[in-house]
């Protein structure tokens, strides 16, 4: 990897600024493709059906955080402009089992998506619309013709601006026609159990089940189908209180905590819950819920105003509180980041108690990242991870995660994780002298399949959940392959325990008197819990090893000017008070592609020198700038308290070296056409 751009000769935002502006083309938005539709009662959509109101491009995946956070973000816009607004979200894979139409349909139900879909599995207007990321937005006026291209998360007060400034133009001039979306709901599918997310047995052999689709927690009996009683109203919200009337939303994790300290805390059960970006604390003699952590503002969007210091680590303001500053985003912030519900969470996915460390582990999938909260004193910390999203191994500040989404303790009190977007089996190693992470199966962000074998060359699709065997292997919910896979730490070796299963969300060993071990499957698009036999041959399955097609872009060798497009939305302006509020993280895989021009620092402009000996590779580009509410003042500076906005988006560009390819790359953050 090399070396930031020198700073005498590093450009400045306003030189990119200055740049985007030679890019603003009126573009016609390209036709809708695909191979059907969902949402529309079978009907097929084009822009020409279109024509007259605002058209949203929402690009998304459904195993993508990031995409989930923006359905929510989305929402709020969807209901108050129903009449000028069209969301069209464009399902375009990342995974193989995410080309499944039936899977995609049971997402889009799961998620509540309450607009036209396109399944676009052959992504042909994701090319068409030069998408690179997910998730990506692209804004279509009245008329066709492409006003916006967004990346990442963040945009919906930005969004919300320019839907006013875009409606007054076009009623202007009458090309603005109001009315009834072409939206149609689907016939609803779930019984006792909706998208069940995660579940623990009980100390009365009953089963604690969150049940993630009706937004509540179900106690089941040991037949796995009678219901003994339920905790939440089953109304999505956030609400403390008796188990009649709290609510949840989305919650996915659940962990129950030991009885010594269950009796000082008044509770006994801890819930990730997930789209509240909170934990929720479960009595379980009564029902009643009260929140523990998470203050309901999703990390890094909340965070003051932003700058980065010249070897580009991020500083950030201290809260208005004098408390610690809430970002999650660098290594170096790896440690305490504050107490209870003072703290901002990420979408938790998934807790478990550790015996050592004395804290509920949190996997907290929003910012890849594992976090730890101590019970007693109301303690969150950052257990591991840089909150950069890949598979890196080693010090717990140092590593890379990506949507951690299951946790386990093994006999030695380490933590094993189901890392998703990887398809990794990840442990956190817990020494006395601190926390070092590894990989057990995996090889990075688009790497996945279905192989048992030697775990260096085994693979595994999207897995959420992970457990401990009785004789130390590790039981892995093998998502998106329908399968429980294991993985034997001493032969380093992975086989197959059960196939055929609707995307298994978790799964728990149970010991039934006088017999054998048994798993309890978290089957999630069934709406089911089974039981399903540990076998004392496992399977040895091999169905290759898959990489997600992308379109590559051809590159040049040599250097190659890289330009990320942001423009603040009116009413923000970019928050220059402390330098340059912008910055670019660059690296490479394999690492010898990039020769120069990696790292850290300010800027949304760099040069990057590309080796001519490596065929093919990926760039990591992470691209943030801060902005700011509120006209400036007489001086031109942004008013103090201003309300203030992190954008923020990584993208793993697929690149191939050729002499005739391009010797610029130009992407957009916020790009306005």
């Amino acid at each position: 990897m090399g070396t930031p751009s020198s700073p005498k000769a590093r450009p400045t935002w306003k030189d990119a600024d200055e740049r985007n502006r030679t890019h603003q083309l009126r573009v016609r938005a390209s036709e809708l493709v695909g191979r059907g539709w969902l949402n529309t009662g079978g009907k097929t959509l084009d822009l020409e059906a279109l024509r007259g109101k605002i058209v949203l491009l929402d690009f998304w995946t459904f195993c993508c955080i990031n995409c989930l956070h923006v359905l929510d973000e989305l929402r709020p816009l969807e209901e108050k402009y129903s009449d000028i607004l069209v969301t069209v979200g464009v399902h375009s894979p990342k995974f193989e089992h995410e080309a499944d139409p039936v899977a995609l349909a049971s997402a889009v139900e799961r998620y509540e998506i309450h607009h036209p879909v396109l399944d676009d599995p052959e992504l042909a207007t994701w090319k068409a619309y030069t998408a690179r990321a997910w998730p990506t937005l692209v804004v279509v006026d009245p008329e066709g013709y492409i006003v916006a291209h967004l990346s990442g998360e963040g945009h919906a007060d930005g969004l919300a601006v320019l839907l006013e400034e875009l409606v007054a133009e076009h009623e202007a001039k009458g090309t603005l026609h109001r009315g009834d979306g072409p939206y149609v709901a689907p016939v609803p599918t779930s019984g006792t159990l909706r998208f069940p997310g995660k579940a623990t047995q009980l100390d009365n052999g009953n089963y604690l089940v969150v049940d993630s689709g009706h937004h509540r927690l179900v106690e089941l009996r040991p037949d796995l189908e009678t219901v003994e009683r339920v905790i939440g109203s089953g109304t999505k919200g956030y609400l403390d209180g008796a188990a009649e009337i709290a609510q949840f939303n989305e919650p996915q994790g659940v962990a129950v905590l030991p009885s010594s300290l269950a009796w000082q805390l008044g509770y006994e059960a801890v819930v990730a819950d997930t789209v509240n970006h909170r934990l929720r604390g479960v009595t379980l003699s009564s029902g009643y819920v009260q929140t523990v952590a998470g203050n309901g503002v999703q990390r890094l969007l909340d965070a003051g105003p932003a700058r980065v210091t010249e070897s580009g680590a991020g500083v950030w303001a201290e809260h208005p509180d004098g408390g610690p500053a809430d970002f999650a985003a660098d290594a170096l912030d790896v440690g305490v980041l504050g107490v209870g519900t003072g703290v901002s969470l990420s979408s938790p996915w998934d807790v478990v108690w550790s015996e050592k460390l004395q804290r509920v582990v949190i996997a907290m999938a929003g910012t890849h990242q594992i976090f730890a909260f101590e019970p007693l004193s109301g303690e969150v910390s950052i257990l591991a991870g840089s909150g950069l999203e890949g598979l890196l191994d080693g010090p717990a500040e140092e590593a890379w995660f990506a949507q951690p989404s299951g946790l386990a303790v093994d006999a030695d009190d380490n933590i094993w994780v189901a890392d998703s977007e990887t398809s990794a089996l990840r442990r956190l190693v817990v020494g006395e002298s601190g926390v070092t992470v590894e990989s057990a199966v995996g090889k990075g962000l688009f790497d996945f399949g279905f192989r048992d074998g030697e775990a260096t060359e085994a693979r595994l699709q999207h897995p959420l959940g992970v457990t401990v065997l009785p004789d130390g292997s590790v039981a892995i919910a093998d998502t998106y392959n329908g399968a429980v896979r294991r993985y034997d730490p001493a032969a380093k070796a992975v086989s197959t325990l059960a196939r055929g299963l609707a995307e298994p969300s978790d799964v728990v060993v149970v010991y039934p008197e006088g017999g054998e071990p048994l798993l309890v499957v978290v089957e999630s698009n069934k709406h089911q819990l089974v039981l399903v036999p540990i076998p004392k041959e496992a399977q040895q399955v091999d169905e290759g090893a898959s990489q997600t097609q992308r379109p590559k872009s051809p590159v040049a060798p040599g250097n190659v000017e890289l330009t990320v497009r942001f423009t603040a939305p009116t009413g923000q302006k970019l928050d220059d008070r402390w330098g340059d509020p912008t910055q670019l993280k660059i690296s490479s895989t394999p690492p010898e592609l990039l020769l120069s021009g990696g790292g850290t620092s300010v800027g949304l402009l760099r040069t990057v020198e590309l080796s001519a000996d490596v065929p093919e590779g990926i760039l990591h580009i992470t691209a943030r700038a801060a902005a700011c509410d509120g006209p400036e003042t007489e001086d031109g500076e942004i008013p103090d308290h201003a309300a203030c906005h992190l954008y923020q988006q990584d993208w793993g560009i697929p690149v191939v070296l050729q002499a005739d390819g391009d010797s610029e790359l130009v992407l957009d953050l916020r790009g306005m056409d």
